[in-house]
């Protein structure tokens, strides 16, 4: 009787083998999205500062028309705040955005190469 189990567990030992080499076949790639989300970040920002702008441009058009001040008052203080405003925004964005890549670890560091 172990004659017969010998080719049993033969054949399923090779079936195992083809199978995860299958598998290893078939498997993805792990690939590292960390470039577009960087660029992703970026132009977060960036609209964060564009959009302050023209929201602090727009709150001085409001000004200039509900409150009867000179158009000059109104549009530069409309920009200057928007301005304000888009620099704590993008501020509060990066604060966030290096919380969260500290929490990721650090990135290794390149070995030392003094023969620049």
């Amino acid at each position: 009787m172990p004659s017969e189990d010998d080719p049993h567990a033969e054949a399923i030992r090779r079936l195992n083998e083809r199978a995860a080499s299958l598998g290893a076949r078939t498997q993805r790639p792990v690939v590292s999205h960390a470039g577009e989300q960087a660029v992703g970040q970026a132009y977060k920002i960036i609209a964060e500062l564009i959009g302050g702008v023209l929201v602090g441009l727009a709150a001085g058009f409001f000004v200039v028309w509900a409150f009867k001040v000179p158009m000059a008052v109104g549009l530069i203080g409309g920009v200057l705040g928007g301005f304000a405003l888009a620099l704590w925004m993008a501020n509060r964005t990066a604060q966030r955005l290096m919380a969260m890549a500290k929490q990721e670890g650090e990135p290794t560091s390149a070995p030392f190469d003094d023969e620049e």
